[in-house]
């Protein structure tokens, strides 16, 4: 499967690039900083150096062309809303559309535990920008015809792997980033996936049954 990897630099992307490679995909990591190329290229994922918030409509597509996946793991990073907006809810919408147009028909969004509408962030909250955008990019991609799947980790942290998680906990915990990354490999070719919104913590089942059973 040829994967373009939106946010490849980002420390969930890092670890989910080898994983997927490993797994015999062809993987395209988008990242806006050119000196961050090594760094992907060591993962086994070829580097797109270019900026998001600066594509049109023709810039999407070419770059989402010939792709079979998308998978979106970018983030403003918080602290500015103008620019969380920009690319947490615009460029993630239109990335989704650019796959409609490419036929990529795969998509898969790393969101958050709790993400919605609902969410409940306070407007003072400097959270408030990415939880709005993450809300309105999900509710868009639940409203495509792509086979889509979101992942609602807990709160992140830089634990080992254990390799196990909990799909059934009610309420957000924690999760390693390296168990989000074996969640993306897990999840991107499977199709019992396809329309799930997918919350999970560190757990006890490993990942490839927990997957398995959604």
């Amino acid at each position: 499967m040829k994967i373009t990897l939106i946010g490849g630099h980002g420390k969930v992307a890092l670890l989910a690039e080898p994983l997927l490679v490993e797994a015999g995909h062809e993987v395209r990591a988008v990242i806006r900083n050119p000196d961050q190329v090594a760094d992907i290229e060591a993962t086994g994922a070829g580097a797109v150096v270019i900026d998001i918030q600066r594509l049109d409509e023709e810039g999407w597509k070419d770059l989402i062309a010939d792709s079979d996946a998308v998978v979106w793991t970018a983030g403003a990073g918080g602290g500015d809303p103008e620019r969380t907006y920009a690319v947490d809810r615009d460029g993630a919408i239109a990335s989704m559309d650019a796959a409609a147009r490419a036929g990529a028909r795969r998509y898969v969004m790393v969101s958050y535990f709790g993400a919605g509408p609902d969410h409940g962030v306070d407007p003072d909250n400097g959270f408030f920008a990415y939880a709005e955008s993450k809300a309105a990019a999900d509710e868009h991609l639940r409203g495509t015809d792509l086979d889509w799947t979101i992942l609602g980790p807990s709160g992140l942290t830089m634990e080992e792997p254990s390799g196990r998680i909990d799909v059934e906990a009610a309420e957000s915990g924690t999760v390693s980033r390296a168990n989000v990354a074996q969640v993306i490999a897990a999840v991107i070719d499977r199709p019992e996936t396809f329309g799930r919104f997918v919350q999970f913590n560190d757990g006890e089942t490993p990942i490839p049954e927990a997957v398995a059973g959604l």
